[in-house]
């Protein structure tokens, strides 16, 4: 035992593991400005713009679905991911080398967490989606009790997946199994990490296939017995639209990072992937900020939400007068397009 814990480096700098492993971590100040500087106006965005999709939902009592609960839990994960950006923005370049073993894992952490969550919560969505289609309804069934359940269930994964390196699969003990974009973490964890999150993003693909031929079925079907096209807000259609949107702009953000994330676990001497390291963060970070502007963009609904949330925020009135607005806006709207008729 003795012998064991002599090989191993916990209180060594992050230096010297960057050091052993070749990994080059060294930005030019010009990079490290622009990255920080960006990065801290995305993580702005995140942070204010994911809030009020949390606000929204709780408030308005037309969200009250299991869908709009679900939305509302991926929002919280991008709410973490914009605590984890503005921890790891200030703790990288020349920083980074300075860091414990223990604030790497903290640091790397927290954005694996945040990671697992959106991507768990996007598989859970899909299926709530999935549910919603095959019984032809706009909302599932699920009740609060499940929903809570799988909303619980999606942290506890999460927060597991995202200590799983430091519970013992590192490289801490064996220098020669690190990876050079996570230099205490094992390639072999890299690859798992990778694959598990490509292999979950292949998953949601073929669901959101299997919807759309339903969907498009069904639509064929039911058009010889209808008067006119079938009214998309009282089918399940508008909501799938905007959940497939969200996935396509979490699979555009990330897929790119979990493939630099294989080749580094397959020990691809020629690839270069600390080139990438620095841009690949950036992008990860544009798929927080993305995700309330969809929500916004194909939900009117959500729009009008966040409108009246700021009124009262200007105005330091109470959630239920942000409802009574919103009904209020949203009649005014449906009365407008009467007039027009």
């Amino acid at each position: 035992m003795a012998q064991q814990n002599s090989s191993c480096h916990y209180n060594e700098s992050m230096s010297f593991f960057y050091n052993k492993n070749g990994g080059d971590d060294k930005w030019d100040s010009a990079q490290l400005i622009l990255v920080q500087v960006v990065g801290s106006l995305f993580c702005c965005f995140i942070l204010v713009s994911n809030a009020m999709v949390i606000a929204a939902v709780v408030t308005n009592k037309r969200f009250h679905y299991p869908f709009y609960y679900l939305l509302a839990n991926l929002a919280a994960s991008d709410f973490l991911a914009g605590i984890a950006y503005v921890y790891l923005m200030f703790n990288t370049g020349p920083v980074s080398r300075k860091l414990t073993v223990r604030g790497y894992f903290i640091r790397q952490g927290l954005l694996d967490i945040s990671l697992s969550a959106s991507l768990a919560n996007l598989l859970v969505i899909a299926l709530e989606r999935y549910i919603s289609v095959m019984n032809w309804k706009v909302h599932s069934n699920l009740t609060k009790r499940r929903v809570t359940l799988l909303i619980v269930l999606v942290w506890a994964i999460s927060i597991f997946m995202g200590a799983v390196p430091s519970l013992g699969w590192n490289c801490i003990c064996d220098l020669d199994r690190c990876s050079q974009l996570a230099p205490i973490f094992s390639r072999s964890y890299l690859i798992f990490w990778s694959v598990s999150n490509l292999v979950v993003f292949l998953v949601m693909v073929a669901i959101y296939m299997r919807i759309y031929t339903y969907v498009k079925k069904k639509t064929s079907v039911l058009m010889p017995h209808t008067s006119g096209s079938i009214n998309r807000k009282r089918t399940p259609i508008k909501l799938i639209k905007t959940v497939m949107v969200v996935l396509g702009a979490f699979v555009f953000c990330w897929t790119p990072g979990l493939v630099v994330l294989l080749l580094d676990g397959l020990n691809c001497q020629r690839c270069n992937v600390m080139k990438l390291k620095r841009w690949l963060l950036l992008l990860a970070v544009l798929n927080s900020v993305m995700n309330p502007c969809i929500y916004s963009y194909k939900d009117e609904e959500m729009w009008t939400t966040f409108k009246n949330l700021m009124r009262c925020i200007g105005n330091g009135t109470s959630g239920q007068d942000t409802q009574n607005k919103t009904d209020y806006y949203k009649n005014e709207t449906q009365n407008n397009k009467l007039e027009r008729k």
